[in-house]
């Protein structure tokens, strides 16, 4: 007996397998990467570094939404918060771990997995504090970008001195949760010091409501020049550490533009543009199937130098004209 489908039940079936056709095809596409994105800094407060981050994401042909997605953690400038935050990322099964800017969250990253690949930017040496065996040949599952950031805080020292030679008492601000940074600088300034016959005081702040006792400590200390250590920490509030300089009229310096756009005196560093989007290349390069490490780690090796010339004013100092011809940029 020959059985007959009619036409109205022949359109509902005929429907039916082609509404499932889509179903099928979408559960046959793989699953979106994602990044996880961990940093000791605020989520408003990162918007240039951000951009040139996903700059370099999409030369690698990745946009956040489309075809990649991103976990986002922020500390907001508690570094005891980032091995939790990064143990989080490494349960959501994240495809990699970008630690952005902070020697705290890659150490973090580190210690939460030996297996999920994770990128890096920051400003100390990662051969010397035990995160990739070479730089050319990284070895384990981190590479990333380092900056001369840690590496020329001395040099900070030396111009702050060139610009006013007659201080003998300076002042270093670090960030003592941030101890494999904050170490390392204090060492290297301590022999810039020395060989300058300067008097170096040591100052801590790891929170924004600690700057307020750190600087009244600079003023009893009576220090003619204030250099501020690299930190993530001080990379997010560097508008109102420049503010406080400024407050209370000490020469100082720090690492980034933003320093001295915001009235600081003076900037020596590498250019954060520089460093976000190799990133993200990287980032993307990984997520493309390449292998942390076999990817040699990028080195910044263009510093530049900013000197507010209104601030300098304020504070009553002449620039020296040597030290105008060296600036990369002069603010009036």
């Amino acid at each position: 007996m020959t059985a007959f489908i009619g036409r109205r039940e022949f359109i509902t079936l005929f429907g039916g397998a082609a509404a499932a056709w889509p179903l099928a095809a979408r559960a046959q596409q793989p699953a979106m990467p994602v990044i996880g994105f961990l940093s000791a800094e605020w989520a408003g407060l990162t918007a240039e570094r951000m951009r040139a981050f996903h700059e370099g994401l999409r030369e690698t042909g990745y946009v956040e939404g489309r075809n990649v997605a991103i976990e986002y953690r922020w500390a907001e400038g508690h570094n005891d918060r980032l091995p939790v935050l990064a143990t989080e990322l490494v349960r959501r099964q994240v495809t990699v771990i970008v630690a952005a800017g902070s020697t705290p969250a890659t150490l973090a990253a580190k210690a939460a997995t030996t297996t999920i690949p994770i990128v890096f930017y920051l400003g100390a040496d990662p051969v010397d504090i035990g995160l990739v065996t070479s730089l050319s040949r990284p070895g384990g599952n981190l590479t990333g970008v380092v900056t001369l950031n840690a590496e020329v805080s001395a040099k900070r020292l030396e111009l702050l001195h060139e610009l006013v030679p007659t201080s003998t008492t300076v002042a270093l601000l670090v960030n003592p949760t941030s101890p494999t940074l904050a170490d390392t600088i204090t060492r290297d300034l301590r022999a810039a010091a020395q060989n300058l016959r300067l008097q170096l005081h040591v100052l801590h702040a790891s929170s924004e409501s600690e700057f307020d006792t750190a600087f009244a400590t600079l003023v009893q200390l009576r220090a003619g020049a204030l250099v501020i250590a690299a930190d993530a920490l001080f990379n997010s509030l560097s508008e109102h550490l420049a503010a406080l300089t400024v407050r209370h009229a000490v020469p100082a310096i720090y690492q980034y533009r933003e320093f001295v756009s915001a009235g600081g005196l003076m900037s020596y560093g590498t250019n954060v543009v520089d460093t976000y989007r190799p990133l993200g290349v990287y980032t993307g390069r990984i997520l493309k199937g390449e292998k942390p490490a076999e990817l040699a780690v990028q080195q910044a090796t263009r510093l530049e130098l900013i000197i507010n010339m209104k601030t300098a004013k304020s504070l009553g100092l002449t620039i020296p004209l040597p030290l105008i011809g060296r600036a990369d940029e002069v603010i009036e």
